[in-house]
């Protein structure tokens, strides 16, 4: 018997160690086109995505969120991906999120997969 997929669910990648908000936002490019190779397709994506960002410590450090609705298996191959892209300098972290923090993504899959 195959293994059931988990239903899916806010995740959060948080890559670390970006020195500044320019630096973090410099990300998101890169990011956005492995997450979605062409802007143009017909949709949905994929994976419904939407980035963020937050401050770390006291030293200023800024991490780039990006906040992802799926299942938890495909969010850990999303965050390899950046893991690879982003490479060895910053650390990247997976965890659950809030739902009612990424309202947009939820609202996005359901309207996506005709749900209401």
């Amino acid at each position: 018997m195959p293994p059931v997929e988990d239903q899916p669910r806010v995740y959060e990648i948080r890559i670390h160690g970006c020195q500044s908000g320019e630096d973090a936002l410099a990300l998101q490019a890169p990011i956005e086109r492995l997450l979605c190779p062409n802007p143009d397709h017909a949709p949905p994506c994929e994976v419904p995505w939407s980035f963020t960002l937050a401050g770390e410590d006291a030293d200023a450090s800024t991490a780039l969120v990006l906040g992802v609705y799926t299942s938890s298996g495909r969010a850990a191959q999303v965050a390899d991906r950046v893991r690879t892209l982003v490479g060895e300098a910053r650390t990247v972290a997976v965890s659950e999120g809030d739902a009612g923090e990424w309202e947009e993504l939820v609202e996005q899959y359901r309207f996506e997969k005709g749900l209401r």
